[in-house]
């Protein structure tokens, strides 16, 4: 029924749209033009290849030798424009297209502080940062390629509120405010991320290669996007198209010391009247990464490669985009097991694990995958779209299509045979559709629907910790946004429904390979009966309001009150048995209702001169919260099921609060020193009186506290070639973690330690200032300190099942140098 409702919905939208552009299209209005100089305030010199993009469009260009620019074509309507030079002041400004010939001059100026960035994340259209009253952090190309990481979640890790859960360097999931899992979205150009997102060691299955920026909504978010959004959204935008009438492209390689990871990239795009194309293929392995405790840490190695192919049209009624992606990795799984007199590390290598052999430095140090891993694969397309439709405002609308498939290999006597423990096949069909009126005094209104269908088939493993379902989801939404002079308004409302199915599950021994699997019919009787068949729907109701004020040119204050709403996930409701590699065996519970939260922002920001102040604070109240809980036996010790440690989900109610303070000084032009910290509180407020006690009173898995201090020095050389040049050292401080969830083992305190970071880089050009190359050279540990994360899962990875000595976790990452080359393209069509 309710299928057949969005279809419905979808129809007469579509219905509608096309009333509504061929009622256009009678009118005879002609699109419009932009054009203009660009140019220094003080002197009034010309600023080449300035850069002017309009973000609700995707448009962009370039100006000319002396400063020019023009859009020859654009439809009609208000949109704010972004102009940028490197070394001045960003400008945005709303600029209205009706048809006539549009003259609009920039004059920038040569100052330190940039204006706030743009966003599009969560809004109703694009929004400056500084007058969204929703927490939102912008990470830009720059900051992105200036930094060490080896994924894309961990080149967010240390932006003020936003954390890594990591299981070695090429698995990460990301934490907003202490928070993560399904309870943030992670989205690649506005389509949501759909893998597997519920397992511990399950990362984010995108090329970081093809990630230009990423916008970070601190707080729930479901009023946009519905369940899973209920902590927050990471949207990865991709690499942007080309300016008409120029092809342009990289080739990107880096090599990696600690653990010998290289990868690399080529890319080439290209833009003419209108029609757009690019491709990109990226490839990047590793060997087992090291820190001067463990050694080499056996099984971390990884192999992936990634290819994306993208076509699209803009012309005055729109545009379309066409996108196509793959991801293929090669994930060893670690299980961390170690000789008791040696400490050396071990390896299964038969069935019934009765010997381990020790493992070989040759087998240390080598890139070939082991027989125990994971062999990870997602296809993605989608399709945007967005009709501009006149008077009568714009319609987008996005579909898309993902499919996801995770073998993990757990037998080692037969891993090449496609005999995997775990082996999932999920594919998702994903609608978004919105109507964006025409702007009237200033007030902004956004209606429309989104939601998913989704099917994911376990049966083709020979283990099964969740069994096969399908779900739909629809959620049909309001925004509303108003600027009053200093004043900006937003909010909105949405209700979510989900429709939840999961199948019955029977298992037998195959008496070919002697593993479990799905028996059928009469060979049912007497068989094991894991999961039974299951229907629920989960219904909420989500919405924000908030405000910014801008008391002056430098001081402004923003505020918001915002509901999420989040459905359990398939491993919370039904999960019942043992992932592999983990040794733990997991139960759900079917009884769960969704979860709730609550959460209010304040903000406050400062911008002068030489300093610029972001300080924000935050209570977030989570009802029917879900946490994970490890269960003691009748003895006193770890409850264990064939020899693994059993886990169960609870539910109750928490609380969280905490906030970020970021200070930027900068003294003069070139210098900054840039200083951020974060924390966050997480109290379990199901525990009361004389029930609570320091093992139960604070929710697992929560990051300390942890500042970022950085002084970077910005230079130019351009009587000797040298462009876009910087140096800098940074300081990365984490507090001891003593806030933890202790009752039955679950989490163990964490010790605070220091990190010292540094990073050289600069482009180099040819006579007429064209880029020939940008070269970076950047450390992350300096002085290899031994250390782990908090949110490290192989912190728990101890030497056996009855090894109770918690410094024998698997520290984090040991000293790590980055020498990376990029080589841009660019040619005219």
């Amino acid at each position: 029924m309710k299928s057949f409702f969005i279809r419905l919905t979808i129809l007469v939208v579509s219905i509608h749209s096309c009333q509504l552009i061929s009622a256009q299209n009678k009118t005879g209005k002609a699109p419009g033009s932009l054009s203009g100089n660009i140019f220094e305030k003080k002197t009034s010199a010309p600023l080449p290849k300035a850069t002017i993009y309009i973000p609700d469009l995707q448009t962009g260009t370039v100006a000319d030798d002396s400063g020019h620019y023009s859009f020859k074509t654009l439809p009609q309507g208000t949109y704010l424009v972004e102009v940028r030079y490197i070394g001045y002041k960003a400008q945005t400004r709303n600029i209205t297209v009706n048809g006539a010939i549009r003259k609009q001059d920039f004059a920038l100026t040569d100052e330190v502080v940039e204006e706030g960035t743009v966003v599009i994340t969560g809004t109703s259209k694009a929004t400056q940062i500084k007058r969204s009253p929703v927490p939102i952090v912008a990470v830009s190309h720059t900051y992105l390629t200036t930094n060490l990481s080896s994924n894309i979640i961990d080149a967010i890790a240390k932006v003020p509120g936003v954390s890594a859960l990591t299981t070695g360097p090429n698995v990460s999931k990301p934490f907003i405010r202490g928070l993560g899992y399904n309870r943030i979205l992670t989205l690649f150009d506005g389509v949501r991320q759909e893998g597997q997102q519920w397992g511990d060691e399950h990362g984010i299955e995108v090329d970081q290669y093809g990630v230009d920026r990423i916008e970070v909504i601190k707080g729930p978010a479901s009023l946009s996007y519905g369940s899973d959004a209920l902590a927050g959204v990471v949207n990865l935008i991709p690499t942007p198209q080309p300016q008409d009438g120029k092809i342009k492209g990289e080739v990107q390689a880096e090599y990696q010391t600690n653990n010998g990871m290289f990868g690399g990239t080529a890319m080439l795009s290209g833009n003419r009247n209108g029609f757009e194309w690019m491709g990109r293929v990226s490839h990047k392995e590793a060997t087992n990464y090291r820190n001067k405790i463990d050694g080499r840490v056996f099984n971390t190695g990884f192999k992936e490669t990634d290819a994306t192919i993208a076509m699209g049209l803009h012309g005055k009624w729109g545009y379309t985009h066409l996108n196509l992606s793959m991801f293929d990795d090669l994930q060893e799984i670690p299980d961390g097991s170690r000789d008791s007199v040696t400490g050396k590390f071990t390896k299964q290598i038969t069935e019934d694990d009765l010997y381990r052999p020790i493992v070989s430095d040759d087998e240390l140090k080598s890139y070939a995958i082991t027989p125990l891993h994971q062999h990870v694969q997602h296809y993605r397309g989608y399709l945007n779209n967005n009709f501009i439709l006149g008077n009568n405002g714009r319609l987008g609308v996005n579909l898309a299509f993902q499919r996801s498939v995770r073998r993990e290999f757990n037998h080692p006597e037969a891993p090449y045979q496609d005999v995997a423990g775990l082996y999932l096949q999920m594919n998702t069909y994903s609608y978004d559709v919105k109507y964006y009126l025409p702007e009237i005094d200033g007030w902004n209104f956004t209606t429309g629907v989104n939601g998913m269908f989704q099917q994911n088939d376990v049966t083709k493993g020979t283990e099964f910790i969740i069994p096969s379902y399908h779900q739909f989801d629809i959620g049909p939404f309001a925004l509303i946004k108003k600027t009053f002079n200093r004043l900006d308004i937003a909010g909105g409302v949405r209700y979510d429904s989900r429709s939840f199915n999961n199948s019955a599950l029977y298992t037998g021994t195959d008496p070919v390979s002697g593993f479990e699997k799905p028996v059928h019919g009469a060979d049912t009787v007497g068989a094991d009966n894991p999961f039974y068949n299951y229907k629920h729907t989960f219904t909420g109701f989500s919405g924000s309001v908030g405000a910014t004020y801008k008391v002056s040119e430098k001081f402004a204050l923003k505020g918001n009150i915002s509901r999420g709403y989040r459905a359990p996930n398939i491993s919370e409701i039904s999960a019942n048995g043992v992932h592999p590699g983990t040794n733990i065996y997991q139960v759900g519970n079917n009884q769960f209702k969704p979860e709730f939260s609550l959460q209010e922002d304040l903000g406050l920001s400062y911008t002068s001169k030489y300093v610029i102040i972001n300080f924000s604070v935050f209570n977030n109240t989570i009802s029917n919260y879900i946490f994970n809980q490890k269960l003691a036996a009748t003895n006193g010790g770890d409850s264990l099921l064939n020899g693994n440690t059993v886990y169960k989900f609870q539910q109750g109610k928490a609380n969280l609060y905490g906030g970020e303070l970021s200070v930027d000084f900068h003294p003069i032009k070139p210098l900054h020193f840039e200083n951020s910290v974060s924390v966050v509180y997480a109290d379990n407020k199901n525990v009361s009186g004389a029930m609570k006690t320091d093992s139960n009173r604070y929710l697992p898995f929560v990051p300390p506290l942890h500042g970022i201090s950085e002084l970077r020095y910005d230079f130019d050389g351009k009587a000797h070639h040298i462009v876009d040049g910087f140096a800098k050292v940074q300081l990365a401080y984490y507090a001891k973690q003593n806030r933890v969830y202790l009752t039955d083992n679950t989490e163990s305190a964490t010790p605070g330690y220091t990190l010292v970071n540094a990073g050289v880089g600069a482009g180099f050009t040819n006579k007429k200032g064209r880029t020939l190359f940008n070269v970076y050279l950047m450390a992350n540990n300096i002085f290899d300190v031994a250390y782990w994360d908090h949110l490290n899962r192989l912190k728990y990875f101890l030497y056996s099942d009855a090894d109770t000595n918690p410094n024998h976790g698997i520290h984090n990452m040991g000293r790590n140098f980055s020498f990376k080359v990029n080589v841009p393209l660019e040619w005219k069509d």
